[in-house]
């Protein structure tokens, strides 16, 4: 890799670290069992539920929009974070819930490092 090519890159590590590091946290919150990691759930309040607004997710999911568009224009990319945005896709009946995918995908971070 060009020297160049890396300096660029070095440019991107407090924001993919702190991107980490606010996923990891998430990720053992929502395994606990809180809603919103995933998807934003404003639709359920006022429906009887339990739901509470979850910011620190919200600015992690808009994080991992930034930084996946940020790596993009640079050709590179960060797998955690392309991953995060693929699950925060799953909608609809086969969606298996939150604390699950947050549990699997925890798991799986867990065995790759």
């Amino acid at each position: 890799m060009p020297l160049n090519e890396q300096s660029e890159l070095a440019q991107f590590e407090p924001l993919t670290d702190a991107f980490h590091q606010q996923l990891m946290a998430c990720l053992e919150e929502c395994v606990e069992g809180r809603q919103g990691l995933f998807s934003d759930l404003e639709h359920l309040r006022g429906e009887g539920t339990s739901y509470r607004a979850w910011p620190e997710a919200a600015r992690l999911r808009e994080l991992a929009f930034a930084l996946q568009s940020i790596l993009a224009q640079s050709g590179e990319s960060d797998p955690l974070c392309d991953q995060f945005l693929d699950l925060c896709s799953i909608h609809g009946e086969n969606d298996p819930g939150e604390p699950k995918l947050a549990r699997a995908f925890l798991n799986e971070i867990n065995r790759s490092q």
